[in-house]
């Protein structure tokens, strides 16, 4: 199963220790394995999980926003670029190379100017100011194949006169100046006479030979001079090309795209505008290519590998438009499907990191110790140091080896991590409802759940008005049908609930409560996936 594009590994969102603890572990695994993954995080660490990260010495892994197919993950015409100093001709042979219509015009940092297609060349050339000509010595030398005689001036400007008249009548009657481009034959008493007004520049068509004279005299005069192998016709049609693109450059009404846009927005675009290609830029305006719609066929799904979820709400977004390839996780089955087979890992055992312990040890793969204790730490938190009614006895053995290896004293490390989670100092109420908050669905009705564990319960007693209102706030806004908070009081191995008011009589019904109430106690429930879950899900099938 390797694969050669990066697999991302992560947990839920709103993550805990076990979460984040697990897609590191696993994905060292994974890519001893031989894969290439990176793990990643759908939220901030908690205070537990940075205190563990920061005692292991492990970086936090990066944030990942959504797993949408993006515009970047597609194949389209990259590196397809011009300058707006580079003549028509230097377009127009690029475009014809590449077999593009439409070519990006970009400056010298690379942001994007406009686009020149072959059409607008087409166009200028018939009915643009051809006798203008705004452009480099460079690219007039290129666009005629022709050769270099004298040259003063990297910008060429002016006007362009062919010389069509006899030679007497030419100089009586047409006036040259120092805007002056001059196209001509073997007539030399005109080219004299161009080079004392001092004209911009003297094309000498048709291969002919000028007399050293009238070069030591250009020479003096400064005038700039260039031999075409063209007749003075073919030259006279080919200069125009000379110019610089930004002559033709359309730079108004332009749609880009965003190189981090959702491939679906693009789709969404080009049903409404119908171009053939569109300039794919960077937030900063620098040109990354061209794509066309035809391009979207080029897609693949980003490979992912969930742990400890399995429930869409839970997830990344966009989780749909990716290839789940495995889940390893210990809750229910959630409602994430897929639409082929999966390595599924699911095991009725107090924490995901056990689970990734069992797979080190099939796959015969050492741990080090810094995993040892991310994996140690995700177990100490999920069973409450092996006090919550999730913990197995698997959940023990693999807590002792891991600590071995990890070279910490389960105990004294686990109420320090604890402790370390559990302070609320400093942390607004909407910051405390959703350090540990997970999302379900549940016969079409939605569900939040937080959960916080302390050793103080009066932290949290007295704001109990603020975590009322704000619990309200939140199912309203975001049609929740139940919203509830579990302050888990780590001494007395009980749970204080805090719920939205339109929810009591469910929960009552939930728990077996007599006189249910804001801050209502439940003896011996520390559990969310064993004991508050379970029981909610019970209730609402029934509904």
């Amino acid at each position: 199963m390797k694969e050669q594009n990066k697999i991302y590994i992560f947990g839920h969102k709103k993550p805990d220790t076990d979460s984040i603890t697990a897609a590191i572990s696993l994905s060292y695994l994974k890519n001893k394995l031989g894969f290439n993954t990176e793990p990643r995080v759908l939220g901030n660490p908690n205070n537990e999980t940075k205190y563990v990260l920061e005692y292991f010495k492990v970086d936090t892994p990066k944030y990942l926003n959504d797993i949408r197919t993006k515009i970047r993950d597609l194949t389209f015409l990259k590196n397809y670029s011009a300058k707006k100093t580079d003549s028509m001709y230097q377009g127009f042979q690029y475009m014809n190379e590449n077999i593009i219509g439409t070519l990006p015009i970009v400056n010298d940092n690379n942001e994007f100017l406009g686009l020149v297609s072959l059409k607008d060349i087409a166009k200028y050339q018939f009915s643009g100011d051809i006798s203008n000509l705004c452009t480099s010595y460079k690219n007039i030398i290129e666009t005629l194949d022709a050769k270099e005689i004298l040259r003063f001036d990297e910008e060429i400007q002016g006007n362009i006169i062919v010389a069509s008249y006899k030679s007497a009548t030419f100089i009586d009657t047409v006036s040259l100046d120092k805007d002056t481009i001059l196209l001509i034959g073997d007539r030399y008493s005109i080219i004299d006479y161009a080079i004392e007004q001092k004209v911009k520049l003297i094309i000498i068509t048709g291969n002919k030979q000028i007399d050293s004279k009238l070069i030591e005299k250009a020479e003096k005069n400064k005038v700039n001079i260039i031999n075409s192998k063209d007749n003075t016709f073919a030259t006279s049609r080919k200069i125009g090309l000379a110019n610089y693109l930004d002559k033709v450059i359309l730079n108004q009404n332009i749609i880009s795209i965003d190189y981090n846009d959702d491939i679906n927005d693009f789709i969404d675009l080009t049903k409404k505008y119908k171009y053939s290609n569109y300039p794919v830029l960077t937030e900063k305006n620098n040109l990354i290519g061209l794509i066309r719609l035809s391009d979207v066929t080029s897609a693949t799904k980003k490979q992912v590998i969930l742990v400890d979820h399995s429930e869409i709400l839970q997830s990344v977004d966009g989780i749909e438009e990716a290839e789940i390839i495995e889940i390893v996780d210990h809750h229910n089955i959630g409602s994430i499907t897929t639409g082929g087979p999966i390595y599924f890992r699911n095991m009725p055992v107090g924490c995901s990191c056990t689970i990734i312990n069992l797979l080190f040890k099939e796959n015969k793969i050492e741990i080090p110790k810094e995993i040892a204790g991310l994996m140690l730490s995700g177990i100490i938190s999920d069973t409450l140091l092996f006090n919550s009614p999730t913990t197995t006895e698997l959940d023990r053995q693999a807590g002792h080896e891991l600590a071995k290896i990890a070279g910490v004293n389960i105990e004294e490390y686990g109420m320090s991590m604890l402790k370390a989670g559990s302070s609320l100092k400093g942390k607004t109420v909407e910051e405390i409802l959703y350090t540990d908050f997970k999302g379900y669905t549940v016969n079409n009705k939605k569900i939040g759940i937080g959960q916080i564990t302390t050793f103080n319960i009066d932290e949290i007693m007295n704001r109990k008005d603020e975590y009322i209102e704000l619990i309200n706030e939140v199912a309203k806004n975001n049609d929740y049908y139940i919203v509830a908070l579990f302050a888990t009081d780590i001494i007395k191995n009980g749970s204080y609930m805090f719920y939205n008011d339109s929810a009591e009589d469910i929960l009552d019904n939930c728990f077996s409560i007599e006189q249910i109430y804001q801050g209502y106690y439940l003896d011996g429930c520390v559990s969310r996936k064993k004991q508050i879950i379970p029981n909610i899900m019970n209730t609402l099938e029934k509904k």
